[in-house]
């Protein structure tokens, strides 16, 4: 069989790897959608629609949540010392790692420095431009990110 057909491409999306890592991904953007709604009383389909497939942040983390199963299901395919669960893994804590650090502290920079701006522009009377304040994710919301994406992946695993 030639690589790039259409077997391969089926064997791909009904491999472990592939199912579990992208329905972690939806499933906890689903959850996040719905805790959303909840929370903030989203205005409709629209907003839970772009809450479901861009909002960053949020419970549960769904970039820990696809890592943490990418890594954990090609751990259970292909073994803990194969190559390809070594760069998942580290790659995992690199995606981690930067939702918990990097993207949380520049959120948390965006929000003070909106706040400061909006506060000049009402005593000084100066233009302002909000930033984007790019939401990371608080460790609870990574924790259970984590927690859904390894049951996802022992599930597919099982399979």
């Amino acid at each position: 069989m030639q690589p790039g057909t259409t077997a391969d491409l089926y064997r791909l999306l009904l491999s472990p790897v592939f199912l579990s890592a992208s329905f972690s991904w939806l499933i906890a953007q689903l959850l996040k959608a719905i805790i959303e709604a909840f929370r903030n009383r989203m205005r409709g389909s629209r907003d839970f629609a772009e809450t479901l497939l861009w909002k960053t942040g949020g419970m549960p983390s769904s970039h820990s949540s696809l890592v943490t199963a990418l890594a954990t299901s090609i751990g259970f395919r292909y073994g803990l010392s194969d190559p390809m669960f070594v760069l998942a893994l580290f790659y995992g804590i690199l995606i981690i790692r930067d939702a918990l650090g990097v993207r949380r502290a520049a959120g948390l920079q965006a929000q003070a420095l909106n706040r400061l701006g909006i506060e000049l522009q009402r005593r000084q009377e100066v233009e302002f431009t909000l930033v984007k304040e790019v939401h990371g994710h608080t460790p609870s919301e990574v924790s259970v990110g984590v927690l859904l994406g390894f049951f996802i992946a022992v599930a597919f695993s099982m399979l």
